[in-house]
């Protein structure tokens, strides 16, 4: 054969390759409103940067009539590329070949590239649209998953992993996306979950649909296994592109640090009155957020799910940091189960990529109830507690208001190994507020007391004297728990300062082969 015909061939195989399976099945995929696996890739990339892996793989299986049907690839695309520059590797399932079902070839396919970036030290990214396992080739398929899983352990705090879930991904194939750092979901066309609706009405003889048994935003809000939800795959894509902006390559790299041309030392007036008279009248702590991060722009992480915590990524001074917040617009900015572990999970993430964390805190305390308990607060809010103590990274806390009880301690307090801690004028650091404060240390002498207005003219009193004492930060000030009261308009300049100071920060914990975190 002449070398032109060889050259020709080539490119034919290629251009094979590249169809996927096939015209009436891409056809298929634009019809449910999803983008092909090229064409998300191609999205997710700088343009012309995507170098492919493994484009002429196919299957070896010669079961069930599968040995009638190959197609170059076999259903799942894989290679490396930049976003903004910067090395990612990535794999994509295909569904219109076999429903992008994961045969051994294909998992080799994937660890191949996982394998690579842990060599070369880069995010991986996993666009997700699978039918789960190639039922023909029995548990070669279940070994293959079980190879990625293997790897996604290994990879988990060294370099960042990223899945985008757009389109089904069921059974086995939920536990690769749960170990990686992040999930997004498109609203329309993706869903999750172990066992499907009919496995679920034959063993519960419940009726449910895909969208209600694991859909986006059941996930979003009910479950907190997605981080993120798009409106389409467009926006899930660009959503990626700029997560990625705030994360570093790997465990070794600082973030990316970004020209910052918002003034250091802008000043936020509304700032100072933004704290109610009243001690029980909300807020929203995103006005605070918003007002002293560079821009005003903050990308939430988890924004459905456990809203009295607010977690996300933001700069100061174009240093990349996480925020955690409580949210006194919602239950009070209250702990309960699932901002602890929403809290946990984002701060042990942060500390795993050397993100310096800043804490807003205005919490008064864990949610009670039978619901609570019975369902381990005990243990889930110790997970919060123990990823802030066990974080090296620098840590900055505000305390904007309420500090009560022991969530004052969860919130990063000093004692945690809190670098640097402030407070607004407006905090109120005590075990607990005036009014449970005075039934506690008053109750017998206000039992005795039978005249309801004298008692109540007691009460009122006594409170009075506890806020006076306890509701302000300079009681923790004197101990030296807190470093400063600063003032609220102030509050960009006095973070950004702390940060630079503690960019040289070294801090380590005691050798061991690894924690055991409160699970």
């Amino acid at each position: 054969m002449s070398q032109e015909n060889k050259l020709k061939g080539l490119v034919d195989l290629r251009v094979q390759a590249k169809q996927g399976g096939g015209e009436k099945r891409v056809a298929s995929q634009h019809a449910k409103g999803k983008l092909t696996a090229r064409e998300r890739v191609e999205l997710l990339l700088d343009e012309g940067s995507f170098e492919e892996f493994d484009m002429f793989v196919t299957h070896g299986s010669h079961d069930f009539g599968l040995e009638k049907e190959s197609y170059l690839g076999d259903g799942v695309i894989t290679g490396y590329g930049t976003v903004d520059g910067r090395l990612v590797y990535l794999y994509s399932q295909d569904f219109t070949v076999f429903g992008g079902s994961l045969s051994e070839a294909f998992a080799r396919k994937i660890c191949k590239v996982m394998d690579q970036a842990m060599k070369v030290g880069a995010p991986v990214i996993g666009l997700n649209d699978s039918g789960g396992a190639r039922i023909q080739e029995g548990v070669k398929s279940l070994a293959g998953y079980a190879e990625i899983f293997q790897r996604n352990i290994m990879a988990s705090g060294v370099i960042p992993q990223i899945s985008a879930i757009f389109g089904p991904c069921a059974g086995g194939a939920v536990y690769s996306p749960a170990l990686t750092d992040f999930i997004m979901m498109s609203r329309e066309n993706s869903y999750m979950f172990v066992t499907g609706p009919k496995v679920v009405k034959t063993v519960t003889n419940e009726v449910v649909t895909d969208a209600e048994l694991g859909g986006a935003m059941v996930h979003a809000s009910k479950s907190g296994v997605t981080h993120f939800v798009a409106e389409s795959e467009q926006e899930g894509i660009m959503l990626i592109r700029k997560l990625l902006s705030f994360l570093p390559s790997n465990n070794l790299e600082e973030p990316p640090l970004v020209a910052c041309v918002d003034p250091v030392d802008r000043l936020e007036d509304a700032l100072n009155e933004i704290i109610p008279d009243n001690p029980n009248k909300p807020y929203d702590v995103k006005d605070v957020i918003h007002s002293i991060v560079d821009n005003n722009e903050f990308m939430e992480v988890h924004r459905h799910f456990a809203a009295n915590l607010v977690v996300g990524f933001a700069r100061f001074n174009g240093v990349a940091v996480g925020i955690v917040a409580n949210q006194p617009k919602y239950l009070a900015g209250v702990l309960d189960i699932n901002a602890s572990r929403k809290g946990a999970r984002f701060v042990r993430f942060c500390d795993c990529f050397n993100i310096p964390i800043v804490t807003l805190v205005d919490v008064p305390g864990f949610l009670p109830g039978t619901a609570q308990e019975y369902g381990g607060i005990i243990i889930h809010g110790a997970k919060f507690l123990f990823a802030y103590g066990e974080a090296t990274v620098p840590k900055v806390t505000v305390t904007l208001r309420k500090s009560y009880g022991g969530a004052h301690d969860v919130m990063s307090c000093k004692q945690l190994r809190g670098d640097i801690n402030y407070a607004w004028p407006s905090a109120e650091i005590a075990v607990m507020g005036a009014s449970g404060a005075t039934e506690v240390l008053y109750g017998r002498q206000l039992k005795g007391i039978e005249n309801p207005e004298e008692r109540a003219a007691l009460v009122k009193e006594k409170e009075n004297e506890y806020t006076e004492k306890f509701a302000n930060p300079y009681v923790a000030a004197r101990h030296g728990f807190i470093d400063d009261v600063i003032e609220p308009r102030n509050t960009r300049f006095r973070v950004i300062r702390a940060l630079q100071a503690l960019a040289t920060k070294k801090d380590t914990n005691p050798p061991k082969k690894h924690s055991n975190i409160p699970l």
